[in-house]
């Protein structure tokens, strides 16, 4: 995309500042900052081998210092990162980040002491601590830290394992985001994103082109990105086996504090439902005239759809005004993103592909970014990272350690922010093709949250399967994983090229956070029995869904989520908000 289309667009000054954190990687803040770090951690160090001593009030104070230090250390971290995905060959900016990754792993090393001391004392003893009133602010914070407890490695191995930490996931992500921010596509040298956008078009040849060009550049890199992925799923398998974990998704389901059975019992429902998707497909392809629907087709606009370019300024315009509808607060969180240059919109060369919502520090605004290209579908991502960033903004009130929200509820704010847009939108839709055009489009998007991320954690679930019992994954290995998990979703309805199989590459998710992508199916699946209980409620939902992000992670999310009377191990949970999306077919189905 040239620098006259985000003109264009209006996304050309649509760029973060990032002075609420630090001026430009040569501040000398950012010097300031990280020996205030290192005074900090020192002072907590004395505190090593008398956790067991302490009480409540003394915990407290060592707990608030961890704190102050992890605030620190976030603020330089979210700062060397978002230079960096702007930047992505940019040395500098590469270097900064690699420096504060280090610094925070020297230091996580001297302060590590407290989590493993914490878990070491008995049960009767942390009973007692945390009954003292003075703890009552991080209750959640200090018992959940328990449940890691028999996953919990020696003081030396812990250490080790912190110090380590720069040279392992984090520096083959970082390789990682490099290769993919530098890769180009075809004759006119594009971007990963640009590429992408070209699967969406109205022509059927621009479409298989977009295929090609991708599948051709991701083929160049296809050696470094199989192996960056071994060594990934390799590391995940040493420390699982490590810390005793009983398989590769035990340690995200600790983290997301879901039971095992929880995550097995969405997963099967979603799988029984793949039915789902091969009607859909069957149905587009008789909506598009062709006689065979291939993988490169999936995304091809139906016949009636709006395709002209949304400009930044309606794109703002219709993201709060369908905030405003359910929620003035929501609205106005949202506008001081647009107001004071918190997003970062335009597509530029070397900026990193994808969207993503970035929490800072509690006293710091979070930050958006997106790579806007003008479509419907970036109206909807725009959405979605706007919902992350109001839900990472009510959340900051709770403080830094307990701000933090499992994966999984992290992922129903977005959602529902997403189906606010599409619900306002489809409203004022008259015309029945420009309708079922646009149903479709938020079907498809639904898919892509529901079915496509299980059918991905399927994915991961043979990639790390198969990487423990047969050692090192071919490319050719990992794409026939890719295809075996991808062809039961889409059944007949959609015919997937061998060319298609080499797509697992360029996920970041499987890398960045292994057995994260289940979550986008949680939330989706929670945010339509949501929105359902919203029809029902009304005004009172709105106030318990506002109190529900507000909330952050200072409990677990069953009891976030109690208000709601939601029993997530219940199967017909699931399959509720399953019927609704088959409900939402049978609607086009009929037109």
């Amino acid at each position: 995309m040239s620098e006259t289309t985000n003109t264009q667009l209006g996304t050309d000054k649509v760029l973060w500042n990032l002075n609420d954190l630090y001026g430009d990687w040569n501040d000398p803040a950012l010097d300031r900052d990280g020996e205030r770090c290192q005074k900090l951690a020192d002072q907590i160090a004395v505190f090593q081998g008398r956790v067991h001593t302490l009480s409540a009030k003394e915990c407290l104070s060592l707990v608030e210092q961890l704190e102050r230090l992890d605030i620190l250390l976030t603020k330089l971290a979210t700062f060397a990162f978002l230079c960096f995905t702007t930047n992505t060959a940019d040395v500098e900016a590469s270097a900064l980040l690699q420096k504060i990754e280090e610094l925070s792993a020297a230091l996580g090393s001297k302060t590590i002491f407290f989590q493993l001391e914490w878990n070491e004392l008995p049960d009767g003893q942390v009973e007692k601590l945390l009954a003292d009133p003075v703890l009552t602010g991080y209750r959640h914070y200090l018992a959940a830290m328990r449940r890691f407890a028999p996953y919990q490695l020696s003081r030396p191995e812990e250490q080790l394992l912190q110090e380590m930490s720069p040279v392992g996931r984090s520096a083959w992500n970082l390789l990682f985001e490099k290769v993919m921010g530098r890769m180009r596509f075809g004759d006119k040298g594009r971007t990963e994103e640009e590429v992408l956008t070209d699967l969406y078009a109205v022509d059927r040849e621009v479409r298989r082109q977009a295929a090609s060009e991708m599948t051709s550049g991701l083929q160049q890199q296809l050696h470094v990105l199989t192996h960056v992925f071994n060594t990934l799923a390799a590391e995940k398998m040493i420390i699982d086996r490590l810390r005793g974990y009983g398989s590769w998704l035990a340690s995200m389901n600790l983290e997301n504090e879901l039971a095992d059975s929880t995550v097995t019992t969405l997963i099967t429902a979603v799988t029984d439902r793949y039915p789902i998707v091969h009607r859909y497909y069957a149905l587009k392809k008789d909506l598009l005239g062709l006689d065979e629907l291939v993988d490169y087709d999936r995304y091809a606009p139906i016949p009636g759809r709006d395709e002209s370019r949304i400009p930044w300024s309606r794109c703002r315009r219709i993201v709060l005004d369908s905030f405003a509808a359910f929620s003035p607060k929501m609205a106005e969180i949202a506008e001081l993103f647009f107001a004071k240059n918190w997003i970062h919109a335009p597509i530029v060369k070397s900026k990193r592909g994808g969207a993503f919502a970035h929490p800072c520090v509690p006293e710091v605004h979070p930050y958006v970014m997106v790579n806007y290209t003008g479509t419907l579908r970036d109206v909807s991502t725009v959405a979605h990272e706007l919902g992350h960033g109001v839900h990472q903004y009510l959340a900051a009130e709770q403080g830094f350690y307990n701000a933090d929200t499992p994966l999984v509820l992290a992922e129903t704010a977005s959602v529902f922010a997403e189906l606010l847009v599409f619900k306002a939108q489809v409203r004022l839709l008259d015309d029945p093709a420009a309708r079922r055009a646009f149903i479709c489009g938020k079907l498809e998007s639904i898919f892509a949250t529901v079915f496509r991320q299980v059918a991905m954690n399927r994915f991961e679930d043979a990639m790390h399967t198969a990487r423990r019992c047969e050692g090192e994954l071919s490319s050719e290995q990992l794409s026939e994983f890719w295809l075996a998990c991808q062809r039961p979703m889409f059944g007949d309805s959609v015919t997937l090229r061998p060319d298609y199989g080499i797509w697992w590459s360029y996920i970041p998710h499987f890398l960045g956070t292994p057995g994260y992508v289940y979550s986008y199916a949680f939330g989706e699946l929670l945010v339509l029995a949501l929105y359902g209980r919203y029809q029902q409620e009304g005004e009172a939902f709105v106030e318990k869904y506002m109190t529900l992000l507000a909330a952050g992670g200072s409990r677990s999310p069953a009891d976030l989520l109690a208000p709601f009377d939601i029993t997530l191990d219940d199967p017909t949970f699931w399959h509720g908000g399953l019927d609704i999306i088959e409900g939402m077919l049978d609607d086009i189905a009929r037109d």
